[in-house]
């Protein structure tokens, strides 16, 4: 008796284990979410750092300075992790304006380029900082990527989310009307990063927001982008001026540089005159979206030696394509340096100097309305 009962208990015993192991595999793998102090601004404002993982192991981390994504951790076609997208170190790096050139942040209450900061509404006219001579850009010298959010964690059925709040207060940077804003950034199970915005104001303004992510899916810090290959799904631009300000004539990109309709590698023809402008240094272009749906197919970025890709779905008429033509910073997120073209922001928005452009998608916020837009990052590797 006792030996059929020993041997019935070592029969449960391991029967169970292939329970117990899985168990312990779904715990190890299940979506989390984890905070920690991360710093203090120069006004002495704390600084906090969000961890964002998913089931599948990609992790996400956000701080409340600029609500910014600061790491972004993507598996290549081995399995093997790696940071792809550029930041910093310390929240004194972040406020430094000559250190950090909006990595990663969410840029407002207008992104991109407004003409010498002007622009009116039913008749007023409104002028803003001049940080970007003779214009303004991304919301002035301390727009939305240079303030301190709200965070508030949340668990979804999609994936583990943190909500970022900010109110903007009337006058801020000479924009009217105080602007209540929430940007909600889930990562989801399916792989994706999905940023939903949302906006209301109790006087008429305008709004234009984005995030401003440098990729480079070789790994932040591992060199140029030039091999990644790009497709974008615009048959169209804007035509700027020597200030990257739209004349207002929508161009074909077809027999031109900047004809992406078809993937290839962003350093084709990065060297054309026409894209080697003064100015420029290489992309800074706004291109018009081809996008039918209300969320749909923006472009696509891929890197061949790692196999790291990365698909853009937006609600947004316009996508902007920078390729880090400025970029020269010293000692940035984990000792590296960051050259020229080692990162690529594809920022989904609306047009530069849209207030200034009736026949562009309209950028004016009124009380009644609210202001929304969706734009979702989705990863693979093959």
């Amino acid at each position: 008796m006792v030996m059929r009962s020993k041997v019935l208990v070592w029969f449960l015993v391991i029967a169970l284990v292939p329970a117990i192991i899985t168990v312990v595999a779904k715990e190890t793998t299940r979506a989390n979410i984890q905070k920690e102090w991360f710093g203090v601004t120069s006004d002495g404002t704390i600084v906090e750092q969000y961890t964002l993982t998913n089931k599948n192991g990609i992790v996400a981390k956000f701080i409340t300075y600029g609500a910014t994504l600061r790491e972004l951790y993507l598996p290549d076609r081995k399995g093997n992790m790696a940071d792809v997208v550029l930041g910093l170190d310390t929240v004194a790096d972040y406020e430094d304006p000559q250190k950090n050139p909006s990595f990663g942040c969410i840029v407002g209450r207008y992104a991109n380029r407004i003409c010498e900061g002007r622009f009116s509404i039913d008749g007023k006219e409104y002028q803003l900082a001049i940080n970007n001579p003779p214009n303004s850009l991304h919301g002035g010298f301390k727009g939305f990527g240079s303030r301190v959010w709200k965070a508030m964690p949340m668990y979804t059925p999609e994936g583990p989310a943190i909500i970022f709040t900010y109110k903007s207060h009337d006058g801020e940077e000479g924009f009217p009307g105080n602007l209540e804003v929430t940007v909600t950034y889930t990562l989801t199970d399916k792989n994706e990063l999905k940023i939903e915005y949302k906006a209301t104001t109790d006087k008429p303004t305008v709004v234009n927001l984005t995030n401003h992510a440098y990729w480079n899916l070789c790994g932040h810090g591992t060199g140029r982008i030039l091999n990644h290959e790009l497709m974008i799904k615009a048959g169209n631009y804007t035509l700027a001026d020597d200030t990257l300000i739209p004349t207002g004539e929508i161009k074909s990109v077809k027999g031109t540089p900047f004809d992406f309709t078809e993937s290839r590698k962003i350093g084709t023809e990065i060297n054309n005159p026409s894209v080697q402008h003064p100015s420029y240094k290489g992309y800074d272009n706004n291109f018009v979206l081809d996008r039918k749906k209300e969320l749909g197919l923006a472009a696509r970025l891929y890197e061949p030696r790692s196999g790291r890709g990365v698909e853009f779905y937006t609600t947004e008429p316009g996508i902007q394509l920078y390729t880090g033509n400025w970029l020269d910073v010293k000692d940035a997120k984990d000792d590296k340096d960051y050259g020229q073209y080692t990162g690529v922001a594809l920022e989904c928005q609306h047009y530069p100097d849209s207030p200034n452009h009736p026949e562009f998608p309209s950028t004016f916020l009124r009380p009644e309305e609210t202001y929304t837009q969706t734009t979702i990052c989705r990863f693979y590797a093959g």
